[in-house]
């Protein structure tokens, strides 16, 4: 009897254990839908398409740039914002509803928004620029956006007048472009003054004896600035010691030898022993200045500086590089750097501004001031983030204007946004036998782009 009572107590908890369970269960489903709903309500993009409504985690309801406020006057529809279409699949978002300032825009790489009325503008990456893909037809409503930090060698189309003049906005290198991307290798003045890798002259000087004054660290061998042909003939007339691919003649420990090491803290006390750094660019352009440049002056050795023409634009102070361009020939140059190598005073003169913390260049400083993105800092936007936020907050604007009955303003680049001379070799040096070829590639190249940048202009422009 007391059996069967205990059979029928543990039937009952049973049941009320699942009863329970059932109505939790009920609950959840009943708040997920909930969430589900307002999510979709919210999300401002209902075009009717379907593979939006089957993934709305497409239009990330948390925005990158904080939360969003806009009122109905602003929106191009009651239910949606103007759609910016990365033709070029830089940053890999599918859909992302960004806040710049006052103003929102939906950013995607999704093609299917080619012909769709809310997408007003379409964001290149220069490196993919490629004319057998391109959103033809035009529409006289869509503005095309160029980012391009890259080298000319990249893709020398872009550096041509028809193919440039076809972009509304722009960030490249230039200072002359809409948003300028001249310091995108320069963390901020900090780095600059910063005494972390000075290793002391006289330290220095007790290093030569197994070290050349000058140190070269160049993997991409033979580009457009032919720059591996003038430190060939360099080398005849001052040591030079080389760790990179191209002219080695000493190696780097095995644990750097990796070209990701070239960032590291073991690598940068490398170089910090040596008094001059070779830092030639892989291209001679205004405002083409990369790492190479930045790299020395943060360890505190001075660049023999060979690239862009208006480099003196950007020195941190009058004496603080020592420029190729003033040289007519590499034996005149190897003549100085042995001359400073042999003089501590001298020498210390092109150092003198980071022992002290003095940057006086002012061009250099409203620069890096002014800039709307930071470098490494996350803290602040990216340039590429600050390129989707420019080309918004214009689209916007013009939006307001014909919302008042005036007619947009048009942006236009021009060819100081993004332009290179033809590309030249030095004639003092023969060429190396397994370099040949692509050492006589540049100027072909660039004198066929010259030709496809014509012949798109005619496809583009009706």
């Amino acid at each position: 009897m007391v059996r069967i009572q205990r059979g029928k107590l543990l039937a009952f908890c049973l049941c009320v254990m699942a009863t329970v369970f059932l109505l939790i269960t009920l609950q959840v489903v009943v708040e997920l839908g909930k969430f589900e709903g307002k999510k979709f309500k919210n999300s401002h993009l209902k075009d009717g398409r379907a593979e939006m409504e089957a993934e709305p985690l497409h239009l990330r309801p948390f925005f990158k740039r904080g939360g969003l406020t806009l009122n109905r006057k602003r929106t191009l529809a009651a239910d949606g914002f103007p759609i910016m279409l990365w033709w070029s699949p830089l940053t890999g978002e599918n859909g992302r509803l960004g806040q710049c300032g006052a103003d929102a825009c939906f950013f995607t790489i999704n093609r299917t928004y080619l012909h769709h009325h809310r997408t007003k503008a379409f964001l290149f990456y220069g490196t993919d620029f490629s004319i057998d893909s391109l959103p033809l037809p035009r529409k006289a409503h869509h503005d095309w956006a160029l980012f391009h930090e890259e080298s000319p060698k990249n893709n020398y189309k872009l550096f041509h007048q028809p193919v440039i003049t076809l972009f509304n906005y722009t960030a490249t290198f230039s200072r002359h472009s809409h948003l300028p991307l001249t310091t995108q290798y320069l963390e901020g003045t900090e780095v600059l003054t910063s005494l972390r890798y000075l290793v002391p002259l006289r330290s220095k000087n007790h290093l030569r004896k197994s070290l050349a004054p000058l140190v070269y660290v160049q993997s991409d061998c033979d580009p457009p600035s032919d720059r591996d042909t003038y430190v060939r003939e360099l080398m005849t007339y001052i040591e030079v010691d080389s760790y990179g691919e191209c002219l080695r003649n000493k190696p780097l420990p095995p644990r750097l030898s990796n070209p990701a090491s070239m960032d590291t803290d073991g690598f940068y006390r490398i170089l910090a022993q040596y008094k001059f750094i070779l830092a030639f660019e892989n291209a001679v352009c205004d405002d083409y200045i990369t790492e190479k440049f930045w790299r020395p002056l943060k360890l505190g050795v001075v660049p023999v500086y060979y690239g862009s023409p208006n480099i003196a634009d950007w020195l941190p102070s009058n004496r603080s590089a020592i420029l190729v361009s003033a040289f007519s020939h590499p034996r005149e140059l190897a003549s100085y750097i042995r001359a400073l190598d042999q003089d501590d005073r001298r020498y210390q003169a092109y150092i003198e501004w980071k022992l002290k913390g003095e940057i006086s260049n002012q061009r250099l400083l409203t620069a890096l001031r002014e800039r709307k993105w930071g470098v490494q800092d996350v803290k602040q936007d990216s340039h590429i983030d600050a390129f989707e936020c420019m080309v918004c907050s214009k689209v916007w604007d013009n939006i307001r204007l014909q919302e008042e009955g005036l007619p947009p303003k048009r942006w236009q680049a021009d060819v100081t946004h993004l332009s290179c001379p033809e590309p030249t070799v030095f004639a003092f040096s023969p060429l190396a036998p397994r370099r040949r070829s692509l050492r006589e590639m540049w100027i072909p190249s660039f004198q066929q782009s010259k030709k496809e940048a014509r012949a798109l202009r005619g496809t583009s422009v009706s």
